[in-house]
């Protein structure tokens, strides 16, 4: 099951409007955060067993264009990535029976991007703070850096390498795949890695302009790939 951050939720705070309803930003978030774990509380009770929490603000707030728009409503760029982790490890901490997931986006809406700039500006506030056991990192294109942030993420957690585009209807190759794979392992051991799409094919209702055809592709390539490296 997927759900939000809590501090995506700043999204949705609107100066002048919002205060009608909570004192400050920080007081909506903390309400936030309860109503989520009620929600994980309940899909524990349902059985769940994997939760992955998307956090698009985190990759927003690389970018020097979307931590300004932040600002403009009354938030502190590092004091969200900050404050985000523990309001996600409040809620992590209390269901030590589930495995958590924490991807981190940078836009999927109609072939669009969001965001740019590799994870070094984030990597020491977010890798080895969150106690999510997977980590869950775009890397389709040059857009996402190279992966030398990954050596701040401790040992015990997996990366989870988001390769393959679902932006765009390009093919990757399993030899391009395994090529950046292996580079990626210079920084964290092959048990410790794994492979994804990037993100979902449709984020928003309308979807990402990718045939049908291609997404089937492009997730049998990750099964492919996950065969010749994992497997042998």
């Amino acid at each position: 099951m997927t759900i939000p951050s809590p501090t995506m939720y700043a999204y949705y705070w609107a100066p002048g409007v919002s205060e009608a309803a909570y004192p400050t930003p920080e007081a909506y978030l903390a309400e936030v955060t309860d109503i989520l774990k009620d929600e994980v509380a309940e899909l524990e009770r349902l059985g769940a067993e994997y939760i992955q929490i998307d956090a698009p603000e985190f990759g927003m707030l690389i970018d020097e264009h979307q931590r300004a728009w932040f600002a403009q409503k009354g938030f502190d760029p590092d004091r969200m990535i900050h404050d985000g982790i523990e309001m996600i490890n409040a809620i992590i901490d209390g269901y030590p029976g589930i495995t958590f997931g924490l991807h981190i986006c940078r836009g999927n809406d109609a072939n669009r991007y969001m965001a740019k700039g590799g994870y070094a500006r984030i990597a020491e506030q977010i890798f080895p703070r969150t106690h999510a056991q997977r980590l869950l990192l775009e890397y389709d294109d040059e857009r996402s850096g190279d992966f030398e942030p990954l050596a701040s993420v401790p040992e015990g957690k997996v990366v989870v390498l988001g390769l393959i585009s679902t932006k765009m209807p390009r093919e990757e190759t399993v030899e391009e795949m395994r090529a950046r794979i292996e580079e990626a392992s210079a920084y964290i051991p092959l048990e410790r890695l794994a492979l994804s799409p990037q993100c979902g094919f449709a984020s928003v209702a309308k979807g990402n302009v990718i045939s049908f055809e291609t997404q089937e592709k492009k997730l049998r390539l990750v099964a492919e790939v996950a065969r010749q490296v994992w497997a042998d």
